[in-house]
């Protein structure tokens, strides 16, 4: 894969919207970290997420993530306040490495999420992983 970045300088990313900005992307594109809230594992991080192909991309899956992490730490109708201190204590976080303020927070929209439901579209992070995206004639990692 070529190293080489196209940014979007109208998203306020790339070198034409902040003359100090420099990502550091993994030769295999931007970069996903799921984290554990309940500390189970070790050093907290579950995994990370490889090959998305631009900030937005990488963006709507994180979200997606946590959006999905919080319904399923909804138990019983439960909302606001409650909702957000099961997903503290259960729930799995998505953070865009080294995006900056350009990556999508979830504590922007935790209060959001929480106070209203999510429908399954909103919750559908599978379809924006981009390990599902293989081609036909690319082999899957296993």
């Amino acid at each position: 894969m070529n190293n080489d970045r196209v940014y979007d300088a109208h998203a306020g990313i790339g070198p034409d919207a902040d003359e100090d900005f420099e990502p550091v992307v993994s030769d295999r594109g931007w970069v996903v970290r799921i984290i554990d809230q309940s500390g189970a594992s070790e050093g907290d991080t579950v995994e990370e997420v490889k090959d998305f192909q631009d900030l937005m991309h990488a963006n709507a899956f994180a979200r997606a993530y946590v959006r999905d992490s919080i319904e399923r730490c909804r138990v019983g109708g439960a909302a606001g306040r409650e909702v957000i201190e099961a997903w503290f204590s259960f729930g799995e976080d998505a953070e865009v490495v080294d995006a900056g303020d350009d990556g999508w927070k979830s504590a922007n929209e935790l209060d959001d999420f929480a106070a209203n439901i999510a429908t399954p579209m909103e919750r559908d992070w599978r379809a924006l992983d981009p390990r599902r995206l293989v081609e036909d004639d690319e082999p899957e990692e296993l």
